[in-house]
């Protein structure tokens, strides 16, 4: 499955360093593709332009508070990844409450970097998600415990990172925002191995759920990860265009 990923990350290394200006037109490409894609999952009705303007610090008329926050926050959850990454920081607890305290800063203050205390549903899935009593204690610990194991951090990157996604999302540890902390996750993964982040496009948002809710229901990981595999793909070539 990642024969193909391998080569062309191979070849992106190889020439690597890229020119100064090429590396920041791609992060700023990839960053408002990654927000407006990860916001309009959830529901934010901003389209790809009207991010980009708010982005830039321009208010869109017609348009909520929190859907200009959903951008805002995301862009500093980003910076937030990318930080750890130069630091060459190992996952912890504390960053994954960090990352979701960004995600709903001025959204929801009570519940920011914070565990839920009540049951909740996803939307049109069969998995529910655990017991609130049963977060910390267990599903999270249990989630750090399997990050550490040998055999996870002998997986492939990829393989590694949507693990990471699938198993932490089906948690469900918050309130709100699980989703956008669960494709920060995915990609401070690839970016800790030198891939450039990758964007879960909102129009493949159909197989998106459907993989998920399998991996949840029926522990079967394999459509998830060859769906992160495609756009881990996407993001490489997008790269290998600059050199080619």
């Amino acid at each position: 499955m990642f024969e193909h990923i391998n080569q062309k990350k191979k070849h992106l290394d190889a020439n690597r360093p890229l020119p100064k200006y090429t590396v920041k037109s791609l992060r700023e490409k990839l960053l408002l593709e990654w927000t407006y894609n990860t916001n309009a999952i959830e529901g934010n009705t901003l389209t790809i332009n009207e991010t980009k303007v708010v982005l830039e610090g321009i208010t869109v008329g017609g348009k909520t508070i929190r859907e200009h926050l959903e951008v805002i926050n995301h862009r500093d959850a980003i910076h937030f990844v990318e930080e750890i990454v130069q630091k060459g920081e190992p996952l912890s607890e504390w960053q994954v409450k960090n990352l979701h305290r960004l995600v709903l800063k001025g959204i929801d203050d009570e519940y920011a970097g914070v565990y839920r205390d009540q049951q909740v549903f996803i939307s049109g899935a069969k998995h529910i998600p655990p017991s609130p009593f049963l977060i910390i204690k267990e599903e999270m610990e249990q989630l750090m415990v399997w990050y550490e194991q040998a055999e996870t951090k002998k997986m492939h990157p990829v393989a590694r990172g949507a693990m990471l996604h699938a198993i932490f999302v089906g948690i469900h540890p918050f309130i709100d925002g699980n989703g956008r902390t669960s494709r920060l996750l995915l990609n401070l993964e690839l970016m800790k191995e030198g891939f450039p982040p990758i964007v879960i496009k909102v129009e493949n948002r159909i197989a998106y759920y459907e993989a998920l809710d399998k991996a949840h229901t029926q522990k079967e990981h394999d459509d998830f990860i060859k769906l992160v595999a495609g756009e881990v793909e996407d993001s490489l070539n997008l790269y290998l265009s600059a050199i080619d």
